[in-house]
């Protein structure tokens, strides 16, 4: 079948009247940019069509509750930002979307609430600056150094000035840094780094939340701090 045969059958389904059944199926291809694809055979998709016309399929009819599992495996960026746009839009017009992912950033862009599962148990649930909030014992500090002779120097004021700071990375000036958020308000760190950025020539600075990447890894690993390789799978 055709994207545009199957959608006509699942359209019927629902009981969408033959007259507007045109009208809504072309809506349907349209919110996920398909029309190109309406009439090409369905096996010769690609993974990230498939998904897209899923998708489509999925948001059809009257259901209060909608179930999505991995709804952007195999898209790319373009694409997986318009599914994304597309389900907002629907959860924002009072339906329940449902959403089983791996993708902590697909996580943060579509859900209100988040749960998430270690070997099977639910370990957390809140919204994502809730988790982020409450599990999240670090900052990101994000570093450059105009000059290259004051770089030790602020290493050292680092370290001494955000005990128990960890250097992640650094290249050409650039240092990455986790910072414990215990006992240090944003204000404070804002205004320490303020302080130094004419005390040691810094170029600019950044100081980021814990993603929901490290959250999941923190809960997945209890046995291994946040400051562990960003890269490591659990």
């Amino acid at each position: 079948m055709t994207a545009q045969e199957i959608m006509i059958m699942y359209a019927r389904i629902w009981g969408v009247s033959e007259p507007q059944i045109g009208l809504y199926v072309n809506k349907c291809l349209n919110s996920l940019e398909l029309e190109s694809h309406a009439d090409r055979l369905i096996n010769t998709y690609s993974g990230g069509n498939k998904r897209r016309l899923s998708t489509a399929i999925a948001l059809m009819g009257r259901s209060s509750v909608i179930f999505l599992d991995e709804p952007s495996t195999g898209m790319d960026p373009v694409a997986r930002r318009l599914l994304w746009n597309t389900v907002t839009k629907t959860r924002e017009s009072g339906k329940a979307i449902v959403i089983t992912s791996h993708s902590m950033e697909e996580c943060d862009a579509l859900c209100t609430n988040l749960a998430i599962m270690v070997q099977g148990k639910f370990t957390c649930l809140g919204s994502p600056q809730h988790l982020k909030n409450k599990f999240g014992n670090i900052y990101i500090l994000k570093v450059k150094v105009k000059t290259e002779d004051r770089l030790q120097d602020f290493k050292c004021y680092v370290a001494t000035t955000f005990p128990g700071s960890v250097l992640k990375h650094e290249n050409q000036g650039i240092l990455n840094y986790y910072i414990p958020s215990k006992d240090c308000r944003w204000g404070k760190v804002f205004g320490i780094l303020e302080q130094a950025k004419e005390q040691f020539d810094l170029e600019d600075y950044s100081v980021s939340q814990i993603t929901l990447e490290q959250v999941f890894l923190t809960l997945a690993n209890p046995e291994k701090s946040s400051s562990d390789d960003e890269n490591e799978v659990p």
